[in-house]
């Protein structure tokens, strides 16, 4: 098992150094200048020499990609142009926001679309798996922002001054302060430390950060807020987890074993956890890796509908702006997510099914 999990990561490399490349070289050969699409229109001549000069974008492509590994290999991603600040500061800063995002969206498209799958399979050709199946397609159908901006007019105005009424946006409400939980614990830590990066990092999670802080008012206020996007964002990957469900279970079902056991007099629900459902685990677990893997990359329309700063507005804004940095650097970091997503899937693999670990 060592020795295939080091060979996947090492065949990862190219992959990396490939998407890299292309995102480096797309974002220098697409039309538009980022000097006038920074400074504005009126920007003079003289000083967009100044600023292509001063970034280094003069020098030819091969030779920027060379300076930019360089820089990547030490772990920073540069400057962007736009905010004049770190790259790797806007990662930490907004990174945090789309994975809390995604992992809910994920949670909440699990929790519903496989007791659906399980219960449309289990109930084959019966109204129950006919009303799922359509509720799936029409989930699948439906565009993010259409149903992110109604689920806010329900929930927000519709059912205002209810027991069931929501945040429209943003993260926590006004007046609710959310304090990092390694300062409620006195942590000894340095600033600008790789370690006290990685807190700060986990801290700009406030559901995580709350949890770990203890303060359950802002856990509550957190959860509340997230809500909504995550029903927004998860009803896709929820609609295809509960096909792909349904699917599975049914082509299991119709198996020799679940003959043999349900002959043997078990009851009907040992026969579909125990025997169905954990053999129809493997294409399940590919959906739900590839699922997790989209929600981090196209959070974009839920976190603009829904007023969260987090991946998707920066790098919406920084591909019209030409912000080569925080394109390259967030582009880099979700890829990275999909080939761990990626080996972890195959890694359960081995676990799941008996005959891949002989294998």
């Amino acid at each position: 098992m060592t020795t295939y999990i080091l060979r996947r990561l090492l065949s990862s490399i190219p992959v990396l150094l490939g998407i890299l490349f292309v995102t480096f070289a797309l974002g220098r050969w697409i039309p538009g200048d980022p000097c006038r699409a920074i400074l504005g229109e009126k920007a003079t001549d003289a000083v967009c020499d100044e600023f292509i000069h001063r970034h280094g974008l003069d020098r030819p492509v091969h030779v920027q990609f060379g300076y930019y590994i360089r820089e990547v290999a030490q772990g920073d991603f540069g400057r962007s142009f736009r905010f004049s600040k770190s790259v790797n500061e806007l990662l930490v800063e907004r990174l945090p926001i789309t994975i809390e995002l995604s992992f809910a969206a994920l949670f909440v498209s699990i929790i519903v679309g496989i007791p659906l799958g399980v219960i449309s399979a289990v109930r084959h050709n019966s109204w129950v798996d006919v009303l799922t199946m359509l509720w799936a397609n029409i989930g699948v159908s439906m565009p993010v922002f259409w149903l992110g901006l109604m689920l806010a007019y329900i929930f927000a105005l519709a059912l205002k001054d209810t027991p069931f009424q929501l945040p429209p946006s943003g993260r926590l409400s006004p007046g609710i302060i959310t304090v990092p939980f390694y300062e409620v614990w006195n942590l000894p830590l340095q600033r600008g430390t790789f370690f006290y990066g990685i807190l700060d990092f986990v801290a700009r999670m406030n559901i995580l950060n709350s949890l770990l802080s203890l303060n359950f008012e802002v856990l509550r206020d957190a959860i509340r807020h997230l809500i909504l996007p995550a029903l927004a964002l998860g009803t896709i990957p929820m609609a295809l987890i509960a096909r792909m469900t349904r699917s599975s279970m049914l082509e299991v079902l119709g198996q020799d074993y679940i003959r043999t056991a349900r002959a043997k007099g078990l009851r009907q629900r040992v026969v579909v956890m125990k025997h169905a459902f954990r053999n129809a685990l493997l294409p399940l677990v590919t959906v739900i890796g590839l699922s997790l893997g989209g929600l981090l990359g196209g959070a974009v329309l839920t976190e603009t509908v829904f007023n969260l700063s987090g991946v998707g507005r920066i790098l919406y804004d920084a591909i019209t702006a030409r912000d080569y940095g925080i394109v390259q650097a967030f582009t880099v970091v979700i890829a990275i997510f999909f080939v761990v997503l990626n080996l972890l899937v195959d890694i359960s693999y081995a676990y799941l099914d008996p005959r891949i670990r002989l294998d």
